[in-house]
């Protein structure tokens, strides 16, 4: 029997939830609630569902999003999610005819690039995207990190206060804005993630444990921090407290607010850990201690990948390190996005054209989207046999212009 590729439709939409839950290997049963709850927010225009029969066994989303680039631009994106084949139909090419048909509609929209977090590395490098921001998780073992004990509040005159989720709906969305717009990586978050954050909405599929929200603010009264955290409820065979705080949200616009943050989570009675959710690899945890040791490494994996879809559009969005040119042939097999550029670059932003100039580096989309955000190294991909430099000294020209002081993030999955 044929597989029908397709864009589905409302009536579709418990069928691709089924089929969504088995990829994902969650319960195939679907309520009533988790259709509602998808349909407040899924576009069925850019929904795909691969189907045998009449019966789902592939999904795949995109919807409109916007990742900040290097310099603070806002680069409009076709972030991709939801994306499964049932363990019956592998192999048979439906997540590739399922991105092409996305990625083509995106390059037609204008979108700049096409975003999405991988659950597998090995699957999407084929389809050009590659990974342009990691995520580091810590552990810090509380009494050996060395933090003074009576340690009561922030020394700069700041202060933290413990508020509502209502609060936090009020604050939050204006204080992430801040972060979002200085932070290369960072990606828009809308209402709906302010509101499961904080439990005004709860899905079936997300159990919720109310939380707890530590709000910092300068000595001004300014609000420059935020961070929600759980904690569990363990003790030791000596009746000792030796509870977990883990934090789920992080947002700091100072580095103020960074330090007295974990400063304080690490101060609360009864924490004798902390997890310290995604981060960013070079955020000040887990420097900001005393001793940094008592932070292990939990996780250190690869997070946002981008796929560039408008050479020119994605490179004269973004600033640079330096002021240099250089000519790259970006190879796509797909025919969207290759070809050669001239890049004239500099601190203040950048011209890119299409040019028939010899080439100093020639590379493919998947390099491409790895050095956009200035995470990854021109050389250290060319040491690797997947950059080619044409012209000696290229690829350490590139690095200068692209690489960044601090380490592009998302702080959001989607």
């Amino acid at each position: 029997m044929s597989l029908d590729v397709r864009t589905i439709s409302r009536s579709d939409l418990r069928d691709w939830a089924r089929a969504l839950n088995t990829g994902f290997l969650r319960p195939p049963s679907v309520s009533d609630e988790e259709v509602a709850d998808r349909g407040s927010y899924v576009d069925p225009d850019r929904t795909q569902g691969a189907f045998d029969g009449g019966r789902c066994v592939a999904t795949f989303r995109s919807f409109s999003q916007e990742v900040t680039a290097v310099g603070g631009a806002a680069v409009a994106a076709n972030a991709i999610s939801n994306v499964s084949v049932s363990p019956t139909h592998r192999r048979r090419g439906l997540l590739g005819r399922m991105m092409a048909n996305d990625l083509a509609a995106a390059r037609e929209r204008g979108d700049a690039v096409a975003t999405l977090i991988a659950a597998e590395y090995p699957i999407y490098g084929r389809y050009g995207f590659g990974p342009a921001t990691w995520a580091t998780v810590w552990e810090v073992d509380v009494p050996r990190a060395g933090l003074d004990p009576r340690w009561s509040g922030p020394e700069c005159g700041g202060r933290i206060d413990l508020v509502d989720g209502a609060d936090v709906r009020k604050l939050g969305p204006e204080l992430y804005e801040r972060l979002r717009r200085a932070q290369p990586g960072a990606i828009g978050r809308d209402d709906r993630g302010w509101q499961i954050g904080t439990g005004l909405l709860r899905l079936d599929r997300h159990p919720w444990t109310e939380p707890f929200h530590a709000v910092y603010r300068s000595a001004s009264g300014e609000v420059e921090g935020l961070m929600t955290y759980r904690s569990d409820d363990d003790w030791n065979d000596a009746k000792m407290p030796v509870d977990t705080a883990t934090v789920s949200d992080m947002i700091a616009v100072t580095p103020a607010a960074e330090r007295a943050l974990w400063h304080f989570v690490c101060s609360v009675d009864w924490i004798a850990r902390v997890r310290s959710g995604y981060l960013a690899p070079d955020a000040l945890l887990p420097l900001l201690l005393p001793d940094p040791r008592a932070a292990r490494t939990v996780t250190y994996a690869d997070w946002l990948w981008v796929r560039v879809l408008d050479v020119v559009q994605a490179l004269q969005a973004r600033t640079y390190g330096a002021e240099a040119k250089v000519v790259l042939e970006v190879r796509d097999g797909s025919g969207l996005s290759g070809g050669r550029f001239r890049l004239d670059a500099s601190r203040d932003g950048a011209s890119c054209r299409p040019t028939t100039e010899n080439p100093g580096l020639v590379f493919g989309l998947t390099e491409l989207g790895a050095i956009w955000l200035g995470d990854e190294s021109v050389a250290r991909l060319a040491a690797l046999g997947r950059v080619t430099e044409e012209r000696p000294g290229a690829a350490a020209t590139a690095d200068a212009l692209f690489r960044t002081s601090r380490r592009p993030w998302c702080p959001d999955m989607f």
